[in-house]
């Protein structure tokens, strides 16, 4: 009995990702089958009336009954939603209706013919695309599609029947789907249903029996899908014995990896890497190696990479870029770090005289050089030879360069010619060498090798004896043409190689220091609209394209930044709000809305999206290099991460406001509840007496006139604190909105100071005020309302923290360019510690006594005195007490008036 093992905890974390995403997605279930007419379509409608019966919510979106009674009459009771009519080069066609199923929003969708390939000018070029996206919006697919239509099934189909499949679809649909069920049927059944003309049309069936439903074919293909169902059940026990954490004789795993190039086998390599990763089990993996020859690959080439790397993606391989100077080596490198157990790669397409020029062929490096890793060889079908493209193609693409090295050797002659009587001729060799290596650094590979072959032709028709002729005199001419040669092309080769890693550590280091620069810029930015400034600016500039960012706002999404005098239509917005919503790349050279001129490319991150990122290139090539594919890719992951962390900060300081706010609301109710309270309590105190003393029987009061009087005036004083502390309150409320304004007059100081005196003569209660103002003490232009009230509270805190009867004095000072008002009580002071604090809101210091109050009066003071450019601030004084000063400049601009 096997022993239950502890979970590996990454394998655990996997699992529970993958069940979390499962099940924000619709569930699929593939009806399986080896080829048309075994019933696939019958039996998903019996089970879509099984789940209608079940009071689940059913809809057709798209059923190809091709005329058959009995998979009619399985529609009834259905709902079916009404296909969309499309036009196409003046020809009408209909095709599933996304949009409508996706606002319809049912439980479950029935769609026919997964393999089916869209209208042009459709969202998705594959009714497949249409699937995921169903799927993606939370929304359950039945679907059917035959065995052959899967990718890494192309070529074995195609040996077994010689036929090509063109509508293909990928394989990661077969492993994500939730349930496959096959449906099987015998051959001679298949067969017989057709000559019965139940499949196809009589003159049709003949055709099909003949070709396609062979029962040869038939057999194989029918194995073909009962072992792909059953490698899939196999997967799905252990991958239970997995998640039950069940001990079983699991073997050390096989890597493959998959070399691809520009190779026409591509396509083929790779899905013979899907075939034996499935066979095996196995993690695979297909990279290409960018080597400096590949500096000047032609677009074409570019283009054939990319839609391998694609389809490799597709198939659910993991893609590797890797560098090196010569392919064999990059790929050993990896491979030995990588654990790689096995390697695939195509069969050399040129002849073998010509790969044994250049040192053997990258498959014959790798096989000498792999030690113990296995190395499969992949060879071009007999029925589908592949042959190299035609070389005038090349040669008419730099026919220039070739007639530039021509003329470079035609230079070199002209100038033996003049040097031909004093030198020796095999000394005229080395300008030919010269001309071979300034071909190779300038102008390439084959220029030289061209150079390098016409010079040997020319030294010896114009300058070896017999002259004009290509007959040699002497013998040892034959080893000087060889010697030109031989170390013409080494030198051109080698130079020419040189020139390549020039050129790609140049690119390479452009592109460094594009991102370097990029990341500099994105790390200097302070807010959001910064950030997205830099991106578009850095992209724009780099890949020559209009660039707009897109952010979420509101369950929208709308444009924040775009390249000067861009804009989106109403078609760009809908691709970029397909690219945000699924999290998945649409427009130009992708799978979704192709026809689209603008390429959205989703702004990801490990917390989810955080926008899309639009860009529209002048070139249609431009984008399609692998370089700069690569690039594009790391520009949008900084761009992501500098975005989200340019939101992050707008939200957390969204946030820290929030809490600032809550915090000084709290700290406000805490303040001022006591403030409240106590006046009201005194009000509601006296006027409770007042009026039992005149409810009293018999029409006596209690309360003699003296009292009444006190009591009355005791309820005055309350609510003229009352209002003091409301009117601070709203003062304070206006400072902080900064909707003060001044209006500023001239004012004499002794005026105002003695108004101010007149206002608190009831609170100042026979307390001693000195005020002292110099003779000379100018009128000064302020507001003196304002500065009023800062003098009241400066002069209210003095008289909560001193003594009773103590004196409290106020003083002016006139300095060069400012003047200064002073208030000296007679009170303990404050701590050094908390004498800068004093004048923030709601302050009361740790040491108040029996005093209180809402700690807003010297706040208020602050704000009056900086509206008019000042300062204020305290100090305790050395005979004790406290001082608070008010600064101000003599001249208060007219912006603040």
């Amino acid at each position: 009995m096997n022993d239950l093992v502890r979970p590996n905890p990454d394998v655990l974390l996997a699992k529970i990702q993958s069940e979390e995403s499962q099940n924000r997605k619709g569930k699929l279930k593939i009806f399986l089958g080896y080829a048309a007419g075994v019933g696939k379509t019958y039996a998903m409608l019996e089970a879509a009336q099984q789940r209608k019966d079940q009071k689940i919510d059913v809809v057709i979106g798209f059923i190809e009954t091709h005329g058959r009674r009995d998979t009619e009459a399985k529609l009834t009771g259905l709902e079916i939603i009404p296909r969309k009519q499309m036009t196409y080069h003046g020809a009408a066609f209909t095709e599933m209706d996304i949009d409508a199923i996706l606002k319809r929003n049912p439980s479950l969708v029935i769609v026919d013919e997964l393999a089916h390939t869209n209208i042009p000018g459709s969202r998705h070029p594959r009714r497949y695309n249409d699937v995921e996206e169903f799927l993606a919006a939370g929304i359950d697919v039945y679907t059917t599609v035959n065995i052959q239509h899967f990718e890494s099934m192309v070529d074995i189909v195609h040996q077994i029947t010689g036929i090509t499949v063109r509508e293909t679809v990928p394989d990661r649909l077969l492993d994500e789907a939730s349930e496959i069920e096959v449906i099987d049927l015998p051959p001679d059944e298949l067969i017989q249903r057709l000559q019965d003309g139940k499949v196809y049309i009589p003159d049709q069936a003949i055709r099909a029996i003949e070709k396609f439903f062979r029962k040869g074919n038939l057999t194989a293909l029918r194995e073909i899908s009962l072992r792909r169902a059953a490698e899939r059940v196999d997967t799905q026990m252990r991958s239970y014995m997995r998640d039950e954490s069940i001990a079983g004789p699991w073997p050390a795993a096989d890597r493959i990896l998959v070399c691809i190039s520009s190779h026409p086998l591509g396509e083929r390599l790779i899905r013979a890497g899907r075939k034996l990763s499935d066979d095996l089990d196995a993690q695979w993996i297909v990279a290409f190696v960018e080597t400096p020859g590949h500096t000047h690959m032609p677009s074409e080439n570019q283009e054939r990479i990319v839609r391998n790397l694609s389809l490799a993606e597709q198939l659910g391989a993991h893609i590797e870029y890797l560098s090196g100077t010569t392919v064999a080596q990059a790929v050993l490198d990896f491979a030995r770090k990588n654990n790689i157990t096995k390697i695939i790669a195509g069969k050399p397409l040129r002849p073998r005289w010509f790969e044994l020029l250049r040192g053997g062929s990258v498959v014959d490096q790798i096989i000498r050089e792999s030690g113990t890793i296995d190395i499969y060889v992949i060879s071009e079908t007999q029925s589908q030879p592949i042959s190299l493209p035609p070389t005038s193609r090349f040669f008419h693409r730099r026919w220039d360069r070739y007639f530039r090295s021509l003329l470079l050797v035609g230079l070199v002659s002209i100038i033996n010619a003049f040097f031909f009587e004093d030198l020796e001729p095999t000394n005229l060799v080395m300008f030919y060498l010269a001309a071979v290596v300034v071909s190779a650094l300038y102008l390439g590979r084959g220029p030289s090798i061209l150079a390098s072959m016409v010079s040997v032709l020319v030294f010896d028709f114009f300058f070896i004896h017999p002259k004009y002729s290509f007959a040699v005199a002497d013998t040892e001419y034959i080893l000087t043409f060889a010697g030109l040669l031989g170390v013409g092309l080494i030198i051109s080769s080698s130079a020419s190689q040189l020139r390549d890693q020039l050129d790609q550590l140049r690119k390479r280091e452009t592109n460094a220091r594009a991102l370097n620069s990029l990341s500099k810029e994105l790390t200097a930015a302070v807010d959001l609209d910064d950030v997205l400034n830099v991106v578009v600016k850095n992209l724009g500039q780099l890949f020559e394209c209009n660039v707009a960012i897109l952010l979420p706002k509101d369950s929208a999404l709308v444009i924040r930044k775009t390249t000067k005098d861009y804009s989106l239509d109403k078609n760009d917005m809908a691709v970029a709000e397909w690219a945000f919503l699924n999290r998945q790349a649409a427009g130009e050279g992708t799978e979704t809305l192709p026809a689209s001129m603008l390429q959205c490319l989703p702004l990801l991150t490990s917390h989810g999206i955080v926008g899309v990122m639009g860009i529209k290139s002048s070139s249609k090539d431009r984008l399609s290099r692998i370089n700069d594919r690569l690039l594009l890719e790391n520009y949008t992951n900084l761009a992501a991460l500098a975005i989200e962390r340019a939101v992050f900060a707008e939200q957390a300081s969204q946030a820290e406001s929030l809490r600032t706010t809550e915090r000084l609301q709290s700290a406000l109710l805490n303040s001022i509840s006591h403030e409240l309270r106590t006046p009201l309590s005194s009000i509601m105190g006296v006027l409770s007496s007042l009026e039992e003393d005149e409810s009293e029987k018999g029409g006596e009061t209690r309360l003699d006139h003296d009292t009444r009087l006190e009591l009355i005036h005791s309820a005055a004083t309350q609510t003229r604190q009352l209002n003091q502390l409301v009117g601070n309150l709203l003062d304070m409320t206006r400072i902080q909105a900064g909707s003060v304004k001044l209006n500023c007059s001239m004012v004499d100081m002794q005026d105002l100071i003695g108004a101010v005196l007149n206002q608190m003569e009831n609170r100042l209660d026979g307390r001693q005020v000195d005020v002292v103002i110099p003779d000379d003490f100018p009128s000064v232009n302020i507001d003196s309302v304002l500065i009023g009230q800062a003098l009241v509270n400066l002069l209210d805190n003095a008289l909560k923290f001193s003594p009773p009867g103590s004196g409290i004095k106020i003083l002016t000072e006139l300095r060069k360019k400012e003047f200064r008002i002073c208030v000296d009580d007679s009170g303990p002071g404050v701590p050094p510690a908390e004498i800068d604090k004093i004048f923030e809101k709601f302050y009361r210091g740790s040491k108040i006594g029996a005093s209180s109050g809402s700690g807003l009066g010297l706040s208020i003071c602050r704000g009056i005195v900086e509206a008019h450019n000042g300062k204020i601030w305290a100090e305790n004084r050395k005979e004790g007490g406290l001082r608070i000063v008010i600064s101000i400049p003599l001249q208060v601009t007219d912006s603040q008036e």
